[in-house]
């Protein structure tokens, strides 16, 4: 009982001080050492698909705020005879592609982090729509700020159902350490360089989240985006 109330301790004062402060350190040096290729990046996507360089998205953080996440821009504003946008596969362009498998694209969020909107470690921050959606259980995941990585996802990734990766979430909210957090950041570091389920880091091949329970109640708007009927 001692051992564990001690190591219940520990997580507790890494939680509420060190986490944030590993962080700003972990991204500020990520950002100096990769700022030069940051920038060559970006002259890249300028050159392929011309401004805006940066991907931003409304995306739901730490206790239900809302923030902008920052992302390299992957795909071009390709639309059809009525103003709509192509589906992705027609919008991705192989610059896209190739920053999207290796995870340069989501280098920006670096800066997201330095902020203190993100994390190096938590659930990753999901759009904005799917908030209504959460069972309250689900929503404990905005009890700490959501991250650049989530052991939920370095170990399923895309295989899991949203259900799976939610609890994974709730799971880590619960249990947050700096060894789960060294291990999760060893788990990116080796699927960054294997390209082990590299793509749709969001859930872009699980499709639309549209809930856990109620599914009956929802139905699409306008813009095919998923709403409660009542």
């Amino acid at each position: 009982m001692r051992i564990m109330d001690s190591e219940n301790k520990h997580n507790t004062i890494y939680k509420k001080y060190i986490k944030r402060l590993v962080d700003i350190c972990c991204s500020l040096a990520a950002l100096i050492v990769l700022g030069i290729p940051m920038l060559i990046v970006a002259a890249c996507i300028k050159h392929d698909m011309r401004s805006p360089v940066l991907f931003k998205q409304k995306r739901i953080g730490k206790d239900n705020k809302e923030f902008n996440l920052l992302k390299f821009r992957s795909m071009t504003d390709a639309r059809d005879e009525n103003g709509v946008y192509l589906p992705d596969p027609e919008r991705i362009t192989k610059l896209g592609h190739f920053i999207r498998t290796t995870s340069i694209d989501e280098l920006p969020s670096l800066i997201n982090i330095l902020k203190g909107e993100m994390s190096v470690i938590g659930p990753r921050p999901l759009p904005v729509r799917y908030l209504d959606r959460y069972t309250d259980e689900q929503k404990r995941r905005h009890e700490v700020r959501p991250g650049l990585s989530s052991p939920s996802t370095v170990n399923g990734r895309n295989a899991q159902s949203w259900e799976q990766q939610f609890e994974g979430d709730v799971w880590y909210v619960d249990h947050i350490s700096f060894l789960t957090d060294v291990k999760s950041i060893l788990d990116t570091v080796k699927i960054v360089f294997t390209h082990e389920g590299a793509t749709a880091t969001d859930g872009d091949s699980r499709g639309e989240f549209i809930g856990t329970a109620d599914v009956e109640e929802l139905m699409t708007d306008s813009e095919g985006n998923y709403m409660k009927i009542n």
